[in-house]
């Protein structure tokens, strides 16, 4: 019987394919966004000698590795594998590492960010700087919003119940708000909606779940494919291959969701154009 762990700090669960199901047990353990515990359930999946350990999201993906040089691991929803210093190289990267990518396409969030509110100035990003994804995507952020003429106002979040402070923080100070895929700002992302709904301040997201739950706009990856490509990974390794052979890859295509109700109460009008064209309109 070969057990696949899956070590989460995100709030989801991605889909794989069927693997066998009669010989392979799924272990799921969630870190509820605490990295100390995330490093328990990586010590914990290497005790019990999982055949593969699948962590979801930068640092469970960074707690996996430190707790295993043996185990194969396959890492899903890591923004960028060598910033958070998970492989040495995206091609054949050795060792017992590889992966999926979900680097945000930000040169398309901040072109969404302009069409739907031209008028925008100044971007207020809600992040935790102790996150390596957040730091790598802020940092992306600030290269492709410069041209667009948009200035960067970061603000800290280093715990969810940092997230409401850090919004209102921004109040006065921008145009618009914006929260990346961070896990920290994500799982309280609530608090800073309603901030945003408050002083009738557009809210952008870097991931279309967080549209469902109040954000304006976003263009994202469907995260059930992003879940069916990591299990094609595993299913790769559980049938012989070695991690450190396989490229670590990008996720690929993206969806338009917007949230029309959401726009409303933040004082937005989206345009025609981009509602005909969105893979899923929320009203």
């Amino acid at each position: 019987m070969r057990k696949l762990g899956f070590a989460l700090t995100a709030a989801a669960l991605f889909a794989t394919p069927a693997l066998a199901a009669d010989t392979i047990t799924f272990v799921y353990q969630s870190a509820q966004g605490q990295p100390a515990t995330a490093a328990q359930i990586a010590r914990q999946f290497v005790g019990d000698g999982v055949t593969v350990i699948v962590p979801i999201s930068t640092p469970s993906a960074q707690a996996a590795v430190a707790a295993t040089k043996d185990i194969p691991i396959v890492f899903t929803a890591v923004t960028d594998p060598l910033a958070a210093q998970l492989v040495p190289s995206l091609a054949k990267p050795g060792g017992n590492v590889t992966g999926i990518s979900d680097m945000s396409p930000m040169a398309d969030h901040v072109a969404l960010i302009k069409e739907i509110t031209p008028n925008v100035k100044t971007l207020g990003v809600l992040f935790n700087p102790g996150e390596a994804n957040s730091v790598s995507l802020v940092n992306r952020l600030k290269e492709v919003a410069a041209p667009a003429g948009i200035a960067i106002v970061e603000a800290a979040a280093t715990k969810s119940a940092d997230v409401q402070a850090a919004a209102r923080g921004l109040v006065g100070k921008v145009d618009a708000m914006y929260v990346p895929t961070d896990n920290t700002v994500v799982s309280a992302l609530e608090a800073a909606i309603a901030v945003a709904e408050e002083n009738k301040i557009p809210f952008y997201a870097g991931d279309t779940d967080s549209v469902k739950r109040g954000a304006l706009a976003s263009i994202g990856f469907n995260y059930y494919d992003v879940g069916v490509e990591t299990g094609k990974v595993v299913a790769r390794i559980l049938k012989g291959e070695k991690p450190g052979d396989i490229d670590v890859t990008f996720a690929s295509g993206s969806d338009l969701y917007v949230n029309k109700a959401a726009a409303a109460k933040m004082g937005v009008t989206i345009p025609d154009a981009v509602i005909a064209r969105a893979n899923t309109v929320i009203e």
